[in-house]
């Protein structure tokens, strides 16, 4: 076991580190009214919100981030990712494990030296990258702790944005839209999948963009009846859909998009994007604060219901963002959801249709709650686009 608590060089920290130490003070106060006495936060959006490292190093075993009020924070990592770690982090103490067999009696002595005995412990046990083995080998370890449930205690403070992680948002959804754009003026009968999205990356990158690559869905014809999918060599036709959702990245912060197009006509789609567009301005108009994840929802439900089509959507309407798009655990704009909307929450919400042919086409908006509503964050209209 290895301990460091020398000054970390933050070459690699995109943020001050007093916002960094302004986060995991609102976690403590969230902790504090969950009535914990500690938290292991192990989800890789929340490491990299609370500390700036992004986690990918993780894979092999948790990386604790152990919180304790009052108490400076400490990180348990694997030893071969400490220089990783120590770049990219804010935080100063260190404990490293080298084998998966070492993490368990590693993670339990560093919490140990907290002296929690009896105290109450926070899991993430409901987010990714923690394995209920982990779970049950902290807990043979640390017998005589409680351990609870506190899969939501991080990401509701990570839905409320600060100024700089909207200054990243923003420029994140600058480089959405013109992927949008490229993707618009790109249409042509012939012209396949990869090759706009080849055009969509060049322009985004000249821009001095990037475009979070795992989340990228291209589709064209036939094709847009899958769920997700990765662009190919297979080429649009004229009276033919098309169909992307990507997103624009800074700092780890995601701004997405679904945008739909035809290539001349074709009825169904059509008919399927005009509903999402209904579908979704009414979704829009619900989101204020005060109001809970699960009306936003039911206000987009209410328009499929009017319309005889509740079956079109499958889904939730929307989800929290900001630092990892699929983050287990965030927000969900669900039926039922009693998670309450607050001013700078930062939600997608994409309506996409499943028609009787199996199309999904829609469209989406990502949003700031205000005082007074939301605001869109795009500049590009969330009507059809009308190629030739």
């Amino acid at each position: 076991m290895t301990t460091t608590s020398s000054a970390v060089p933050t070459i690699g920290l995109p943020f001050p580190r007093t916002e960094y130490e302004r986060r995991q003070q609102r976690v403590f106060e969230a902790m504090e009214r969950a009535n914990l006495d500690a938290l292991l936060v192990t989800a890789h959006g929340h490491l990299q919100y609370l500390g700036g490292y992004n986690g990918r190093g993780a894979y092999f075993m948790p990386f604790p981030l152990i919180l304790v009020p009052g108490r400076e924070p400490t990180f348990v990592v694997r030893e071969y990712e400490l220089g990783s770690v120590r770049l990219e982090s804010c935080v100063e103490e260190i404990v490293t494990y080298r084998e998966q067999f070492d993490f368990a009696p590693v993670c339990a002595a560093a919490v140990r030296r907290f002296g929690l005995r009896g105290r109450r412990i926070g899991l993430e046990l409901g987010c990714w990258d923690l394995a209920p083995a982990d779970v049950s080998a902290l807990q043979a370890q640390l017998p005589d702790m409680k351990f609870a449930d506190a899969t939501r205690l991080v990401a509701t403070v990570a839905a409320v944005k600060t100024e700089m992680e909207l200054e990243a948002m923003r420029f994140a959804m600058e480089m959405t839209d013109m992927a949008v754009r490229t993707f618009q003026h790109s249409l042509r009968d012939g012209i396949t999948e990869a090759e706009v999205a080849a055009n969509i990356d060049r322009e985004v990158e000249k821009a001095g963009g990037v475009l979070r690559a795992s989340s990228t869905t291209l589709l064209f014809g036939e094709r847009t009846k899958l769920s997700h999918g990765s662009p190919k060599q297979h080429p649009i036709r004229n009276n033919e859909p098309a169909f992307m959702e990507l997103a624009g990245i800074k700092h780890g912060y995601a701004c997405g998009l679904v945008r739909s197009a035809v290539l001349g006509r074709h009825a169904e789609t059509e008919f399927l994007h005009d509903l999402s567009v209904e579908v979704l301005e009414a979704v829009i108009a619900a989101i204020k604060p005060g109001a809970t994840a699960g009306e936003v929802d039911a206000a987009g439900r209410e328009v499929l219901k009017r319309h005889g089509h509740p079956e079109f959507l499958n889904h939730r309407v929307g989800y929290q963002t900001g630092i990892n798009w699929g983050e287990r655990g965030n927000i969900s704009l669900e039926p039922g959801a009693l998670d309450i909307l607050e001013p700078n929450m930062t939600l997608h919400m994409p309506i996409i249709l499943r028609g009787e042919s199996g199309y999904l086409i829609g469209t989406s908006e990502h949003v700031m709650v205000t005082e007074r509503g939301a605001e869109i964050l795009s500049r590009t209209p969330h009507t059809l686009h009308r190629a030739s």
